[in-house]
C-alpha cells in the first residue's frame, strides 16, 4: 500500500517530475492509478493539453485532485478562469491564504514558499457567482494569480506562475508545486484503519489470552504467587497458556524453538511452587532481530513489567508483527546500522500494554541473570497513533496551520508508522555513537535528570540532521522525520507524564524555548506560528550545541560537565526560583556541596528543577484529556 501521493503529472518537458522527485509523492503514467493530475497549460503548452485535459479527467478516480499550471483556457464550471496576460508587479501572498480565524486542517499553502522568487504567467478571474467560492493565494497588485477551489467534489489548484530569475526561484516553486499537490490529493483515511490480523481470531490465542488475564492477578509484584491456596488453579491455567501456544506454534514455525523453550519454561515454573518465575532459557531462544521481515508476526508471553505501564513482573501475552519496509531496510544495511532495532507494531495484548507502553525490552522479563542482548522492540504503531491524536488537537488548541505534507502524516497512520521507524532507527543507533564523555548505558548511573534530557535530545536532533541531509538526497520520508520530531518534542514529551524528574519532558521544553528565542517559532495573538523555510537551522543548531557540550567534555571532570550541561540547558529554561544548581551558577558558591561526592549534587536537583512556563502550563490543561485518551492506544485505532 502507498502513503505518498500517486502524482500523474503531464508534462512533455518533464520540468514538473523533476521538481517533484525524490519528493514525498508518487509518480506514476496511470490515470486510473492518480490520486492528483498535474496539467502543465502554460504558454507553449495550451493547445496539447487542453484536449489532454478532459480526456483525463474522466480516467481519474471519482476524488482524484487537479493541479494546473497557466490556465489558458475556460474550465467549464470551474470558479477560476483565465482573465488575461500576466500583470505587471511583484507576485505576493494574498491575505486570503492565511486568514485571521483558524480553520481546523486547513492547510498552510505557501509553507516554505519564498513568493519573491515567483513570476506571474497569467491573471486568473474569480468567479463569485458559482455555487464553490475560490480561494486566491498568489497575487499580483490586485490580480490573482494562483487560487483553489473545487470541482465535483475534487480539489483543483490553479498556478499561473513559474520561477523568477533569483537563485531560489526554483526552490521556491518546487515547494509551492508540492504543497499544490500534497493538498490536491486528500489523505486516505483508509491507511489509518487496518483489519484485524488473523491471528487475533484464532481461538488457540483467545485461550491463551483469557488465561493470562485470568492468571494476572494471582502473582506478586516480583511474579510469583505466594498464595499456595491458588496453586492448584494457576496450574490449570499455565496448562491453558501453554496448549495455546502450541496451537499457535504452527502458524509461527520461524519461532518454533522460541515456543518450545517457552512451554518448558511454564512447565518448570508451575513444578517448582510458582516462585519467583525464571524464563531466561526461553528469552535466549528468542531473537526476533536476527529475522525483521516485513509483517512477520511473533508470540511473546513472558512474566515481565513495562516500562510506563505494568511495573509488576505479571505474565504478558502480546501479539505482534515487524515492521519492516524496503526503504528501512536499505537504510540499516547503509550507514544506520542497528543489529539490535526491532520496530514492531501490535495485533493484541493483554493489560500491562493497555498503557502508555510502546517498548520491548528482553530486560524487562523476570529471571536469574541478566545477559547482553541482541534485540530491543519499539511499538512504532503505538507511536504513531498517539503522535496523530496529540498533534491534531494540539494544532486545533494553538491555532497552528500545517503544511499540506504535514497534515498527511498526522492523517495517515501507516505514513506516520514507516516516519518513525526511520525515527526510531536513527535515534537508537546514535546513543553508542559520537564524541561520548560518558558510558553511553547511563541507566546504569546516577545522575541529574536533565543529563538524561540532553542524551535524549540529542539523539532526536541527530535523526533530524540525519534526515534534512536525507532530504537533500531525495529520501522521500526525511521531512517527515523533522516534522514528526518537532510535534512530538513539543506538544507530547513536554507536557506527558509527572513533573518528577520528567527528562523528556525538559527535552521538549528546551527545544521549545530555544526555536522561540531564535525566532522561527512564535506565540503571538494566541497563535502558534512555524516559520517551516528558516526552522531546520535553529533545531540543528541546538543539536551542534549538545554535541559541543560532550566534546568538551570529555576533557572535563565529571561534575564539570555536570555544571557546564546545566549551565546550557537553564540559558534557555528557567529554572525553579528556588533552585539551589542556579544559585550557584548564579554566584553562591555555597548553595552545592561542591567538595562532596555527586551524589549530593543529584540530590540537590528539584524534582522539578525546570517547571512548564506559562506557554506549557496553559497547554497541559487543555491537553490533559487527550494525553490521557492515548493510553493503550494502536493504529487499528481512530485518532480523532
Amino acid at each position: 500500500m502507498r502513503v505518498f501521493p500517486s502524482v500523474l503529472v503531464l508534462d512533455e518537458k518533464s520540468d514538473l517530475r523533476a521538481s517533484l522527485q525524490g519528493r514525498a509523492v508518487d509518480l506514476t503514467t496511470s490515470a486510473a492509478d492518480a490520486d492528483v493530475v498535474v496539467v502543465d497549460q502554460s504558454a507553449g503548452q495550451a493547445a496539447g493539453q487542453a484536449v489532454e485535459l478532459d480526456r483525463v479527467l474522466g480516467a481519474l478516480p471519482e476524488r482524484a485532485g487537479v493541479v494546473v499550471l497557466g490556465l489558458a483556457s475556460e474550465w467549464p464550471g470551474l470558479s477560476v478562469q483565465p482573465a488575461g496576460p500576466a500583470p505587471e508587479g511583484e507576485v505576493r501572498a494574498a491575505k486570503e491564504a492565511r486568514p485571521a480565524e483558524f480553520v481546523p486542517g486547513a492547510p498552510d499553502l505557501l509553507a516554505r514558499v519564498d513568493v519573491t522568487g515567483l513570476a506571474a504567467t497569467g491573471a486568473l478571474a474569480l468567479t463569485p457567482s458559482t455555487e464553490v467560492a475560490a480561494t486566491p493565494l498568489l497575487r499580483v497588485g490586485p490580480a490573482p494569480v494562483a487560487a483553489v477551489t473545487t470541482l465535483g467534489g475534487r480539489r483543483v489548484v490553479v498556478l499561473s506562475v513559474r520561477p523568477g530569475e533569483a537563485d531560489a526561484a526554483a526552490g521556491a516553486f518546487a515547494e509551492l508545486l508540492l504543497n499544490a499537490v500534497s493538498y490536491a490529493a486528500e489523505p486516505a483515511e483508509s491507511h489509518s484503519l487496518a483489519e484485524p490480523h488473523p491471528l487475533v481470531g484464532e481461538p488457540a490465542w483467545q485461550q491463551l489470552k483469557a488465561a493470562v488475564v485470568e492468571l494476572r492477578p494471582l502473582q506478586a509484584a516480583d511474579g510469583s504467587l505466594p498464595d499456595a491456596g491458588t496453586h492448584e488453579h494457576a496450574a490449570h491455567l499455565v496448562g491453558r497458556i501453554c496448549s495455546g501456544i502450541e496451537g499457535l506454534a504452527p502458524l509461527l514455525q520461524h519461532d518454533a524453538d522460541y515456543l518450545e523453550a517457552l512451554v518448558k519454561d511454564f512447565h518448570r515454573w508451575a513444578d517448582g511452587g510458582f516462585e519467583v518465575p525464571d524464563f531466561l532459557d526461553s528469552l535466549l531462544a528468542f531473537a526476533p532481530a536476527q529475522n525483521r521481515v516485513d509483517g512477520l508476526p511473533h508470540l511473546v508471553v513472558f512474566p515481565m513489567y513495562t516500562q510506563n505501564g505494568n511495573p509488576d513482573r505479571n505474565v504478558e501475552a502480546v501479539l505482534l508483527q515487524v515492521i519492516w519496509p524496503d526503504f528501512v531496510a536499505d537504510l540499516e544495511a547503509g550507514d544506520y546500522s542497528n543489529k539490535l532495532f526491532l520496530p514492531i507494531r501490535f495485533l493484541d495484548f493483554t493489560p500491562g500494554y493497555d498503557t502508555n507502553s510502546a517498548v520491548l525490552f528482553p530486560e524487562t522479563v523476570a529471571m536469574r541473570e541478566v545477559p547482553a542482548f541482541t534485540w530491543g522492540g519499539i511499538f512504532a504503531d503505538r507511536e504513531a497513533a498517539r503522535f496523530r491524536r496529540v498533534v491534531t488537537e494540539a494544532a486545533s488548541v494553538t491555532r497552528l496551520v500545517l503544511p499540506p505534507d504535514a497534515l498527511h502524516l498526522v492523517a495517515d497512520q501507516q505514513l506516520a508508522e514507516e516516519t518513525f521507524v526511520m525515527w526510531d532507527l536513527i535515534h537508537d543507533r546514535t546513543h553508542m555513537h559520537g564524541d561520548l564523555p560518558f558510558d553511553p548505558f547511563m541507566i546504569k548511573q546516577r545522575m541529574p535528570y536533565f543529563l538524561y534530557s540532553l542524551e535524549e535530545l540529542r539523539c532526536d536532533l541527530t535523526a533530524f540532521r540525519e534526515s534534512v541531509a536525507l532530504e537533500a538526497q531525495g529520501h522521500p520520508h526525511a521531512r517527515m522525520v523533522q516534522y514528526a520530531i518537532l510535534f512530538d518534542r513539543i506538544f507530547r514529551f513536554s507536557i506527558t507524564g509527572s513533573r518528577v524528574r520528567n527528562y523528556d519532558g525538559l527535552g521538549g521544553q528546551l527545544l521549545f524555548a530555544w526555536l522561540h528565542q531564535k525566532g522561527v517559532l512564535h506565540w503571538t495573538d494566541n497563535r502558534l506560528t512555524i516559520e517551516w523555510e528558516n526552522v531546520a537551522e535553529p533545531v540543528l543548531e541546538l543539536g551542534r550545541a549538545i554535541e559541543d557540550l560532550y566534546w568538551r567534555s570529555i576533557d572535563r571532570p565529571k561534575v564539570a560537565h555536570w555544571l557546564a550541561a546545566y549551565e546550557l540547558v537553564s540559558s534557555v529554561v528557567t529554572p525553579h526560583p528556588g533552585s539551589a544548581w542556579a544559585r550557584y551558577l548564579a554566584g553562591d558558591r555555597t548553595a552545592l556541596p561542591i567538595d562532596g561526592p555527586p551524589k549530593g549534587l543529584t540530590d540537590a536537583v528539584l524534582d522539578d528543577e525546570f517547571p512548564l512556563s506559562m506557554f506549557f502550563e496553559a497547554l497541559s490543561k487543555k491537553m490533559k484529556p487527550v494525553i490521557e485518551s492515548t493510553a493503550g492506544i494502536t493504529g487499528t485505532m481512530r485518532t480523532a
